[in-house]
């Protein structure tokens, strides 16, 4: 069974930091593109940070040059570290992967983690 376990989130001030964590398991991710979305109150989920299997990252507009994605493909494991915390920053982090075959997707989210940033 696969599973997705996000942990490192918290509550801290603005112009602070924190780093997310998300450990899969019961399969390999090692070759798989693995992302970071979030969602605030009253707001649709969005894409913060996403990394393929070969190492290339994208950001979201509102993260570039705050936050760092990165991968332990021996751990299974991706990070999202944040820097510079904005209050509009808060909200719920979910990690996702999926698997892509023939016959269609198959996505995982992880349970997310709170984040909150206080002004």
């Amino acid at each position: 069974q696969v599973q997705l376990v996000e942990s490192g989130g918290g509550l801290v001030q603005a112009g602070g930091s924190l780093r997310l964590s998300c450990a899969a398991s019961g399969d390999d991710f090692s070759a798989n593109a693995m992302a970071w979305y979030r969602q605030a109150p009253g707001k649709q989920r969005e894409l913060v940070a996403r990394i393929t299997g070969g190492g290339s990252t994208t950001y979201a507009d509102s993260v570039k040059g705050r936050f760092t994605i990165s991968r332990d493909k021996a751990k299974n494991t991706v990070y999202l570290q944040m820097d510079s915390l904005q209050p509009e920053d808060t909200a719920v982090y979910y990690c996702y992967t999926d698997r892509r075959a023939v016959w269609g997707i198959t996505p995982y989210w992880g349970q997310g983690t709170q984040v909150t940033v206080s002004s």
